[in-house]
């Protein structure tokens, strides 16, 4: 059955996904298990998607009821689990207004969007971006990212859009200006390798906005809701962003993405400005319900908890390692190891252990388990970890 499934998969979709070499029967919790009866440890999430980990009895039950009610109606109707999930946001995050979309790339377009509108009667149409981020594959998002794979001969892309070196106050001072409508950051960069901003840059954005007035969009898709040991990852930094873009974790696993901003931003958009025929989808808003009930009832604490135990594993074999390992990166269970080698090998050599994990930036090994991660399987983790690098020791 495996290899006849991956061959039907080769004849029938377009080749763009590097996949694992896996066919996955069923799913549970912290665990993958393949149609040939082979368990694997899940240290990828769905990339960072599966908060609650899979197949999580309360996000079944929130399906099922959902579903025997209704799966789909537009927007064009007043939907419950809609406003019960915007209620909620607003509540954990403290921002004002919420616009739903399917992803995190549209919902990024959509900050975007919602920016460029508000700096048009200011004559503020310059957006900014940073080296080493990743906001989607839209042309929109694709013009404010340096990824030359997702980029070559596909332009041109949208004017006005200029990219910074991530961490670079100097280039900030440089480029920031009165035609600044927007910067766009992920205070944690996920595909940028774990890359986390420094202090001082992050101050200083924010004493730049100050002066020119642009508004400060805050990436949150992957090191959002929860991942970090806090809400979002800037709530690590002392500073209030004007609008958030979340996806990824929110859902539960199912499509999902939301953009919040502040009450001033509230009438930016009129009605018929922007729109989504799938976005806020009740089945979708039930399950990102669930996500922010587990969080407040507990979960939150667990992850800065775990993460913290997961932090200091890493760096205790970073120690026993330190011409394999040369830094680890990230915050609660958004962690990286930078190797001194590509990262994929080893990617490939814990598969084999029936670890599954993930390489980003080149050389750096992305970790982003469920959120309900153990102790016992970070040390799952680390004990396999220790033998895979024993062997590229020899």
């Amino acid at each position: 059955m495996k290899n006849s499934l991956i061959k039907r998969e080769h004849d029938s979709i377009f080749q763009t996904y590097k996949r694992l070499p896996i066919v996955v029967d069923h799913a549970e919790g912290a665990r993958i298990t393949d149609v040939e009866g082979n368990v694997y440890l899940d240290f990828l999430g769905g990339i960072a998607v599966n908060a609650l980990g899979h197949s999580h009895p309360k996000i079944i039950e929130a399906i099922n009821n959902q579903i025997k009610k209704y799966i789909h109606l537009s927007n064009y109707f007043y939907q419950e689990p809609q406003v019960l999930l915007a209620e909620k946001l607003k509540s954990i995050s403290g921002y004002d207004r919420v616009f739903f979309s399917n992803s995190g790339t549209e919902a990024n377009e959509g900050a975007i969007k919602l920016a460029r509108r508000w700096g048009y009667d200011k004559e503020k149409t310059h957006i900014i971006g940073f080296t080493g981020g990743f906001h989607g594959r839209t042309y929109g998002t694709l013009s404010l990212m340096d990824k030359p794979l997702y980029k070559e001969k596909m332009g041109p892309f949208l004017p006005n859009m200029r990219m910074l070196q991530y961490n670079n106050i100097q280039a900030l001072i440089g480029e920031i200006n009165d035609f600044t409508c927007a910067i766009i950051i992920e205070f944690i960069q996920g595909e940028g390798g774990i890359t986390s901003a420094e202090n001082e840059f992050i101050d200083k954005i924010f004493d730049l906005k100050k002066k020119f007035g642009f508004l400060v969009i805050a990436d949150e898709i992957q090191c959002g809701t929860g991942r970090t040991g806090k809400f979002f990852g800037f709530n690590h930094y002392d500073v209030s962003p004007d609008i958030v873009t979340m996806a990824k974790g929110i859902g539960g696993g199912l499509p999902l993405g939301a953009i919040l901003a502040k009450e001033e931003l509230a009438k930016v958009w009129e009605k018929g400005m922007h729109g989504t025929t799938y976005g806020g989808n009740a089945l979708a808003c039930t399950t990102g319900l669930v996500v922010l009930e587990e969080l407040d009832n507990g979960l939150m604490t667990h992850v800065s908890e775990t993460g913290h135990y997961f932090t200091n594993m890493l760096k205790r074999i970073q120690k026993e390692f330190p011409t394999l390992i040369y830094e680890v990166r990230g915050i609660g269970l958004m962690q990286g190891l930078l190797l001194s080698f590509d990262a994929n090998e080893l990617v490939n050599a814990l598969l084999e252990k029936k670890i599954i994990t993930n390489a980003a930036s080149g050389k750096v090994l992305r970790l982003v388990p469920p959120l309900i991660i153990t102790k016992d399987d970070v040390n799952e983790l680390i004990d396999t970890l220790r033998q895979c690098l024993n062997n590229f020791n020899k």
